[in-house]
């Protein structure tokens, strides 16, 4: 195997032995890589059909087949195989609709009926088939932010809202990687995906505030409570809402963990007594803290782990998650439901889940909460009393270097507002940093897709402010990041204009060093370096 989409890729290099350090083994990563390489097939013959949209069922097979490939999303090779099945049959399909498309797709007519046919493809058309480091590096960014933005496509799919110029980028990306373009051609695509990224996390946004309303400042429960419960984590509100409406009046309780923490927010949910709060923190703990929820755990997405035997007759998967020995709840017929029923019959039969910790968080500042406090907002910063926002969005991870983005936020001065969103914010939304005239210092907008309503906040106020530039505003942008849909925030947010933001822990390893001096030339990026330093580079 050959895998480097993630920050925590071995030795900041690429894995490249019989399993990844996210726990992926090498035959999963390369039927990932086999998986990739037809959906680029696919794109060829949509290519040549001559029409700007793209059917909406083909749309919702890509972007849910590369959300699959996402880190920490599916490790079951059977679940992978299937998506290529499907593939192979939804490329025939369109062949014979529109005819191929020429020779130059002719290395992607190809078939297979085993995994071990599969496996001998991918030695040829995984990421190091492309032997120059710079069209390979701008190849896998454009990659890895279509990644992250089919995963903000799929979720509001599902909610019913759908673009069909999301998917037609897609067919015109994955196409791309196949073709001899200029680095410039290449990085004018690039720019696109963030584009891209950009109207997808507007178009999820509106899904999730159009269905559930939109968030509110919410203190969250981190303690328990008596009754035997359910954890459910990833970043699927339906898949939250069809769990609620099935647990009313059982005696089970729901708790939110990780990325599922702003489905507290959201007025729709609030009506549930049911949802008493949030256990745990950020996705990496979740092997101890699964071990003493006690209770059933639904993985609606990306960010499970390898699963210990501890509770592994205890943990569902669904949607484009997926675990070998897993039970999977298989997906909603058109205008059904999930049934979890199994798993809320499981839960009564487990005790409560043992206390970790206690108090609240306080969080609900998405875009249209934060607009509520505009007057408020100006006048702190009019008076002097708030001097700086310091955007800290984006992932959690395992290595000890991101006790920096802890570390930042205990050292910022009190007078700065650190805006965030994703599972980063773990590091310090628990600790009291305090508040400013009433306003808190953390503002937690929720999840990473709702990095986009951080950046909604300060168009608003570069646009209260009266300010021509994004970049006049004082604000900074902290950025940490681990997998591809972090990589697809960071796209939107220098097609947004942002320049001078910080990257970390690490420069990711996919970027070439040409490519990363195009990037700093062009935005100003800047690779974190101690929280002292940063801080006062910050406020300068």
């Amino acid at each position: 195997m050959f895998c480097y989409q993630c920050q925590e890729t071995a030795s900041n290099k690429g894995c490249k032995f019989a399993k990844g350090v996210c726990g992926k083994p090498a035959d999963t990563a390369e039927l990932m890589d086999v998986l990739v390489h037809v959906l680029k097939g696919v794109s060829l013959v949509l290519e040549r059909r001559g029409e700007d949209k793209i059917d909406k069922e083909v749309g919702r097979f890509m972007t849910k087949a590369l959300f699959t490939t996402i880190t920490n999303a599916n490790f079951s090779n059977k679940a992978i195989m299937a998506c290529i099945e499907d593939a192979f049959e939804i490329r025939s399909m369109l062949i014979k609709k529109y005819g191929t498309c020429g020779g130059g797709c002719d290395p992607f007519i190809w078939y297979a009926t085993t995994e071990s046919d599969m496996l001998a493809k991918a030695k040829s058309v995984g990421v190091l088939s492309t032997e120059n480091e710079d069209i390979r590096s701008l190849r896998e960014l454009l990659i890895y932010g279509m990644k992250g933005l089919s995963a903000y496509a799929e979720h509001a799919s599902v909610l019913g809202y759908e673009d069909e110029e999301i998917y037609a980028f897609l067919v015109k990306g994955l196409a791309s990687t196949t073709k001899k373009l200029s680095v410039d051609e290449m990085i004018a695509l690039v720019l696109e995906c963030g584009k891209t990224a950009v109207t997808t996390m507007a178009l999820l946004d509106k899904a999730n505030t159009t269905t559930y309303g939109n968030p509110e400042i919410t203190k969250v429960n981190i303690g328990v409570k008596n009754n035997p419960g359910i954890l459910i984590s990833g970043h699927d509100l339906k898949d939250m809402e069809e769990l609620l409406e099935q647990t009313k009046d059982t005696g089970v309780d729901v708790y939110t963990h990780s990325e599922m923490l702003p489905a507290n927010y959201y007025p729709a949910f609030k009506k549930y007594p049911q949802l008493v709060g949030n256990y745990g923190g950020s996705w990496w703990h979740q092997n101890s803290e699964f071990e003493a929820f006690n209770g059933p755990i639904l993985m609606t997405t990306n960010c499970i782990v390898p699963v210990k035997d501890s509770y592994k007759n205890r943990i569902f998967t669904t949607g484009a998650a997926g675990y070998p020995g897993v039970k999977h709840i298989i997906d909603r017929k058109e205008g059904g439901r999930k049934d979890f029923s199994e798993i809320i019959a499981l839960a009564k039969t487990c005790p409560a889940p043992t206390e970790i910790e206690k108090g609240e968080i306080i969080g609900g500042f998405a875009h249209n909460q934060v607009m509520a406090l505009a007057d408020k907002v100006v006048a702190a910063v009019k008076s002097g009393a708030i001097k700086k926002f310091v955007v800290m969005g984006g992932c959690d991870g395992r290595q000890k270097d991101r006790l920096y983005f802890t570390e930042v936020a205990e050292a910022l001065p009190k007078d700065t507002i650190i805006l965030t969103a994703g599972c980063a914010k773990y590091r310090y939304i628990k600790k009291n940093l305090g508040n400013i005239g009433g306003i808190p210092r953390v503002l937690d907008a929720g999840q990473c897709n709702d990095c986009y309503s951080l950046a909604v906040i300060a168009l608003k106020l570069q646009e209260v402010f009266g300010l021509k530039n994004l970049n006049d505003l004082p604000i900074a942008f902290d950025i940490a990041w681990y997998e591809q849909k972090a990589v697809a925030v960071l796209l939107a947010l220098l097609a947004l204009g942002v320049k001078g933001l910080r990257l970390g822990p690490t420069i990711p390893a996919f970027l070439s060093p040409t490519v990363v001096d195009v990037l700093v030339k062009n935005f100003d990026i800047k690779p974190i370096t101690d929280a002292k330093s940063d801080v006062k580079a910050m406020m300068d």
